[in-house]
């Protein structure tokens, strides 16, 4: 069990975020908690205006892909192609998808580390449910503390600036 320098809150062991506030945690972070003059390292998540313009790009991409598919006949690539565009770019070593990597964005799973297929999964479809309530669950991300959608949350992922 570490603790996180600015909050003091415990967290797992391999965790490179703090589970409370967000911040970095140090590799090898203490057994203890933090004195009052540890610094803090907070991470910088990828912000509203950011996000919008990796989705532009992504969705052009996703949008001449799936034509080209339907062209020869793969009427199925309306729904496949945008799940497994994101679900295996944000699972793979990269973690974004291209959009996302022009941006300078990554997605990370609560600890930082990689999503798995699942979960990358789970965040796409999760979306809809964003949709469903007329787009404010993508406005949450700009007034949310860690930048995180109503997908993001459900999901339990991070979308910080960085990257792989």
């Amino acid at each position: 069990m570490s603790h996180c320098p600015s909050c003091g809150a415990a967290n797992a062991e391999h965790a490179r975020f703090c589970q409370s506030c967000g911040s970095s945690l140090p590799a090898g972070a203490s057994e203890s908690p933090p004195t009052p003059a540890a610094t803090e390292h907070a991470i910088e998540y990828g912000g509203f205006w950011l996000r919008v313009a990796a989705a532009i790009i992504d969705g052009l991409i996703v949008s001449v892909g799936s034509t080209i598919l339907m062209s020869t006949g793969l009427f199925l690539a309306l729904l496949a192609a945008p799940w497994l565009y994101e679900a295996l770019m944000t699972s793979s070593a990269r973690q974004a998808t291209l959009g996302k990597m022009a941006v300078g964005l990554v997605v990370t799973d609560m600890d930082g580390e990689r999503l798995t297929f699942p979960r990358a999964t789970g965040r796409h479809f999760a979306k809809y449910l964003s949709v469903l309530t007329v787009g404010i669950g993508f406005i949450m991300v700009a007034f949310t503390d860690r930048r995180q959608g109503l997908h993001d949350m459900v999901a339990d992922t991070l979308v910080i600036k960085g990257s792989r």
